[in-house]
C-alpha cells in the first residue's frame, strides 16, 4: 500500500502547489463567459491548463534534476541562465509577492471589512509578515512538505471548495437553476480554440518545471532511489494532481455559469457572490479561507523550489539561508507594490514560456529514443527563444518585429511561435535520425547521474 500511498500524498501536494489564486478565480470567469459552449471551452482549457503541466512534471522528473537537467541538455550556458531566469521570475521576484498581495486583497481585506475595520498600509504589512512567517515555517523542512501539504493543507482546501460547490448546486440556491448566460465574443465564435488558449495562458508549465524538484525530493525521501523509480512515481503523482485540478476547474466553471449578477469576466466577484448567496457572511469567511490556503501552498512550493535550486547552484550556502533571504525579498516587494516588477517580469515570462514548453516536448520525445538527441534540443529551442523574444519586445512597446511577422497571417504574440517551432523541431528530429542518434545506444551517463544525486541529496539533507 505504501507504493501507492506515497505518490498519492505527493500528488495531493502537487495539486495544492499548482492551485493558486489565479487558478481559483479564472475558471468561474471562463464558465460565465462560455454560455452554451461551456463543455467545449472547458475541454480545451483542461487540455492546455492541466494535461500540458502534467506532461511538464513528467518531463522534468525524467531528467532527475528538474528544469536544471532539461536546460543543460541544450548547452552549459543555457543550462545556467535559463533555470535561473525561470526560478527568479516565478519565485521571489514576482510569483511569491503576487500571491501574498492577492491573498490580502481577496481574503484579509474582506474579513477586515466584515468586522468593521478599515484596512490601511499597516494591514498589508501585518498580513504579509504573518503570511511569509507561515510560509517559511512550512517550507523549512523540504522532506516534510508532502506530509504537511498533502495530508493537512490540501484536504482543508478541498473541504472548503466542497462546501462552496455544495451551496452553489443545492436545488434551493438562488442560482441553482442557472442564469441563462450567453457565450461572449470569442467564446461563441471559437469555443474550443478559446479554451485551449485560456489554458495555455495560465502558464502553469513554468510552475511545473519549478515544482519538479519538490516532487523529486519528496519521492526520494519516500525511498525512490533511481531516476526510473522517481519518474514512474512522479507520473502517478502527476495524474492524481491532474484529476483533482480538472475536477476543481470543472466545479469552479459551473459555479461561474450558475451565478447571476457580476460581470462575467470578474471571477472574484462571481465566487464572492456564490459564497454570500449560499452562506451569507459565513460564505465570505469560507471564500477567504479558500484563497488563503491556495495562496499559502503555492507560496510554499515556489519558495522551497527556489531555495532547493539556489542551494544546488551555489554549493557554498545551504537551503535555509536561501529560503529566508527569498522570503525577505518577497516580503519587501509585496509591501512596496509590484507594478515595476510586473513591467519587467511580464516580458520575461513571454520569453521563457515558449522555451520551456519546447524543452518539455523535446524531453518527452527524447525519452522514446535510446540514443542522445542533439539537434532536436538546440534547433527548436533557438527558434522558440527568438520568437519568444519578439513577443517580449512587443510587450515592452517595440512592436516592429511582431507587426512584420503578423503579415504572415498566422502570427500573434501569445501562440504565434508554436507552428514555426514545431516545423523546426521536425526538421531537427529528421537530422538526428539521419545522423543515427535515434538508434545509437546512449553514451555513458555517469556524469548526469552523479549530478542528479548531488542535487537531490544536497537539498534533502538540509
Amino acid at each position: 500500500m505504501t507504493v501507492l500511498r506515497d505518490p498519492v500524498t505527493t500528488g495531493l501536494m502537487l495539486f495544492a502547489l499548482f492551485f493558486g489564486a489565479g487558478n481559483l478565480i479564472f475558471p468561474p470567469a471562463l464558465g460565465a463567459s462560455s454560455g452554451e459552449h461551456l463543455p467545449l471551452v472547458l475541454t480545451g482549457f483542461i487540455v492546455t491548463g492541466v494535461l500540458l503541466p502534467l506532461l511538464a512534471v513528467i518531463a522534468v522528473c525524467t531528467s532527475g534534476e528538474g528544469v536544471l537537467g532539461l536546460a543543460h541538455r541544450v548547452g552549459p550556458r543555457f543550462g545556467t541562465l535559463m533555470p535561473l531566469a525561470v526560478y527568479l521570475s516565478i519565485g521571489p521576484l514576482y510569483g511569491v509577492p503576487r500571491v501574498a498581495t492577492v491573498s490580502y486583497e481577496l481574503a484579509t481585506r474582506p474579513i477586515l471589512g466584515l468586522i468593521g475595520i478599515g484596512p490601511g498600509r499597516w494591514a498589508l504589512a501585518l498580513h504579509s509578515l504573518a503570511f511569509f512567517a507561515l510560509t517559511v515555517w512550512v517550507a523549512l523542512s523540504p522532506a516534510r512538505l508532502a506530509d504537511r501539504i498533502g495530508k493537512v493543507l490540501t484536504p482543508a482546501l478541498l473541504g472548503l471548495l466542497t462546501v462552496l460547490f455544495a451551496v452553489t448546486f443545492l436545488p434551493g440556491h438562488a442560482s441553482g437553476a442557472g442564469t441563462g448566460r450567453q457565450a461572449l465574443g470569442e467564446y461563441a465564435a471559437a469555443p474550443l480554440t478559446t479554451g485551449l488558449t485560456r489554458g495555455y495562458l495560465t502558464m502553469d508549465v513554468l510552475a511545473a518545471t519549478v515544482f519538479g524538484i519538490v516532487v523529486i525530493t519528496s519521492l526520494r525521501q519516500q525511498g525512490r532511489t533511481t531516476v526510473g523509480q522517481v519518474a514512474r512515481s512522479a507520473t502517478l503523482s502527476g495524474v492524481v494532481a491532474a484529476v483533482l485540478l480538472a475536477a476543481v476547474y470543472t466545479g469552479l466553471a459551473l459555479v461561474g455559469a450558475r451565478t447571476p449578477g457580476p460581470d462575467a469576466s470578474d471571477g472574484t466577484a462571481l465566487l464572492r457572490t456564490a459564497s454570500a448567496a449560499g452562506l451569507g457572511s459565513v460564505g465570505v469567511v469560507i471564500f477567504a479561507g479558500i484563497v488563503l490556503l491556495a495562496c499559502l501552498t503555492t507560496s510554499v512550493g515556489l519558495l522551497s523550489s527556489w531555495a532547493g535550486y539556489a542551494s544546488t547552484a551555489w554549493r557554498a550556502s545551504s537551503y535555509r539561508p536561501h529560503l529566508l533571504v527569498a522570503a525577505a525579498v518577497s516580503l519587501m516587494l509585496a509591501n512596496l507594490g509590484l507594478s515595476t516588477i510586473l513591467a519587467v517580469i511580464s516580458p520575461l515570462t513571454l520569453l521563457l514560456y515558449p522555451v520551456t514548453i519546447t524543452l518539455v516536448v523535446v524531453t518527452l520525445v527524447d525519452a522514446l529514443a535510446p540514443g542522445h538527441l542533439r539537434s532536436v534540443y538546440t534547433w527548436p529551442v533557438a527558434c522558440a527563444l527568438a520568437l519568444g523574444l519578439v513577443s517580449a519586445l512587443s510587450e515592452v512597446g517595440w512592436r516592429v518585429p511582431s507587426e512584420l511577422l503578423s503579415h504572415s497571417g498566422v502570427w500573434n504574440d501569445s501562440t504565434g511561435w508554436i507552428l514555426p517551432t514545431l516545423a523546426v523541431g521536425l526538421v531537427a528530429l529528421a537530422q538526428d535520425v539521419y545522423r543515427g542518434r535515434w538508434s545509437t545506444p546512449a553514451s555513458d551517463d555517469s556524469g548526469t547521474t552523479a549530478r542528479v544525486e548531488r542535487i537531490v541529496t544536497g537539498q534533502t539533507q538540509r
